[in-house]
């Protein structure tokens, strides 16, 4: 799984409106309302790297009152969850 953050400038007007349209698309797990130079941040996930121009050039740009994007390409993911699974590893109670 590729993931790419992608931080986008809107409309300021439409914030809201813009971020569930980019919601509801398909490979897009996440949609972050945020201060500073940006006015989201979308969460993209794909199996192929060609997916990630369908989904943020070919969908994310096109919807209306999306001005620009930046988009960061992952290359490890890190979370809490994956953290702890890896220090209960062996762990069952006895």
């Amino acid at each position: 799984m590729i993931t790419a953050i992608v931080l986008i400038k809107t409309s300021v007007d439409r914030i809201p409106e813009i971020a569930e349209s980019i919601a509801s698309l398909d490979s897009v797990s996440e949609v972050f309302s945020v201060t500073g130079t940006y006015d989201l941040i979308a969460m993209v996930r794909v199996a192929r790297h060609d997916d990630l121009a369908d989904v943020i050039p070919g969908r994310i740009s096109k919807i209306p009152g999306v001005e620009a994007t930046d988009t960061h390409v992952a290359f490890r993911t890190y979370s809490q969850h994956d953290l702890e699974a890896a220090f209960a590893i062996g762990l069952d109670g006895a």
